[in-house]
């Protein structure tokens, strides 16, 4: 009965280790899975994270663009009214390209409160503000009512000056979307 003791007890460890080796096996595979569905998870999180990341550099690029090109404009449109003014010679084509010119400049910025940064936002409010004063100023000399600081040469000196400002807003839009001096 030894033997058969034995023998009955080896084969009750050979079916338990069968059946418990195929349990195992599944839940190695099991976490193998995990491991890996958790890795394949972190790599998409990753590449969606860069993907954002690159959108939004390329929304905030073409912002600056248009913030600076339309600033730009202005500025010139304003520069150029103000020669008119000077010569006498104001007619409303005159006066509707230059409000043209500030209405773009007013959507560009508008879009740029939204999307910039706060470096990038202080240099913008400092040429709005400069844009503003230099308009009134000039639309008053127009009508020949101009302010105190408000003459040909101080409305000119003035946006000259802003021309130079314009390095401030430049660098800091640069240095917002990473480009290099």
């Amino acid at each position: 009965m030894d033997n058969g003791l034995i023998a009955l007890g080896a084969a009750v460890v050979g079916v338990a280790g069968t059946l418990l080796a195929t349990l195992l096996s599944q839940r190695m595979l099991a976490r193998v899975q995990a491991a890996q569905f958790e890795r394949e998870q972190q790599v998409a999180h990753t590449r969606w994270v860069r993907e954002q990341e690159l959108a939004d550099l390329a929304r905030r690029r073409e912002c600056y663009t248009a913030a600076n090109a339309a600033y730009r404009r202005y500025r010139i449109a304003l520069m150029y009214f103000l020669w008119v003014v000077h010569r006498e010679q104001v007619d409303p084509q005159e006066r509707a390209a230059v409000e043209e010119a500030r209405n773009a400049h007013h959507a560009a910025f508008a879009e740029a409160q939204m999307i910039a940064s706060a470096a990038v936002l202080v240099e913008l409010d400092l040429m709005t503000k400069g844009m503003a004063g230099a308009y009134a100023r000039t639309m008053r000399l127009s009508e020949g009512a101009p302010e105190p600081r408000g003459s040909f040469e101080e409305i000119h000196a003035e946006l000259i000056a802003l021309s130079g400002r314009w390095e401030g807003l430049r660098g800091a839009m640069r240095a917002d979307l990473g480009v290099e001096a």
